[in-house]
């Protein structure tokens, strides 16, 4: 089975209990539409599973883009002590921030922007519209119109594609008022991912939604709460 989530913003111990729920195994797959890092206590402990763990897919967002930006500008600015650089990026989390080595750095500095497979595309925050209602292609797109933009989340923006959109970046309770992962569909009954123009993954976990995800193979949603 192949699963898609998103913002999951330092929590942890409800991922893995997400994974429990689902019964995540070996042969299955977990893609992450980024913003594993900050306002939760385990961002550290996120970035180091989803390295550390073959069927976890991931891509970058805002949060992780920001870091990294940080992380080259203070490389840039000709540091030769790269202990106290790697203190510098420890100190971003103030949680689990001595859990962070150099492997996990250069772990996040390889994750791409996106992921495209035959019937879905997973970004962080949206792919820009073209003026025929089409979606520029999303090897063009770059990386802050990828991680930044808050367009694609408004309801109405309903472009034309073959692919379904994964996407996060806004809590989806910003648009209905619940904790819930938000479906397009193009037809009254979906029966393939390909049926929805786009779903919007970020359940806010940040702000009490928990951690929620999206089975490509049964479309199928899951959610984990804090007790």
């Amino acid at each position: 089975m192949v699963y898609v989530c998103s913002d999951i913003h330092g929590e942890y111990q409800l991922l893995l209990q997400l994974l429990q729920k689902i019964r995540f195994s070996p042969s299955d797959e977990m893609i992450v539409c980024g913003d594993v890092i900050d306002k939760g206590s385990g961002s550290v402990r996120l970035l180091k599973l989803l390295a550390q763990q073959s069927n976890f897919t991931f891509i970058l967002g805002n949060h992780e883009y920001d870091f990294l930006k940080y992380y080259h500008a203070l490389m840039m600015n000709e540091q030769t002590d790269y202990d106290d650089v790697l203190a510098k990026l420890q100190a971003c989390f103030p949680c689990d921030g001595l859990l962070l080595d150099w492997a996990t750095v250069d772990w996040l500095d390889l994750q791409p922007f996106f992921v495209e497979r035959e019937s879905f595309v997973c970004v962080h925050s949206g792919i820009p519209l073209l003026p025929n209602n089409t979606l520029l292609c999303v090897k063009s797109a770059t990386a802050e119109q990828l991680v930044y933009d808050r367009k694609f989340k408004n309801p109405s923006l309903l472009p034309q594609t073959e692919k379904c959109v994964f996407f996060g970046h806004t809590p989806s309770n910003y648009l209905t008022g619940k904790h819930e992962i938000i479906l397009y569909p193009k037809v009254q009954n979906p029966v393939s991912v390909q049926d929805f123009t786009k779903i919007h993954l970020d359940v806010g976990s940040w702000l009490g939604g928990g951690v929620a995800c999206f089975c490509v193979d049964t479309l199928q949603t899951f959610y984990c709460k804090k007790a």
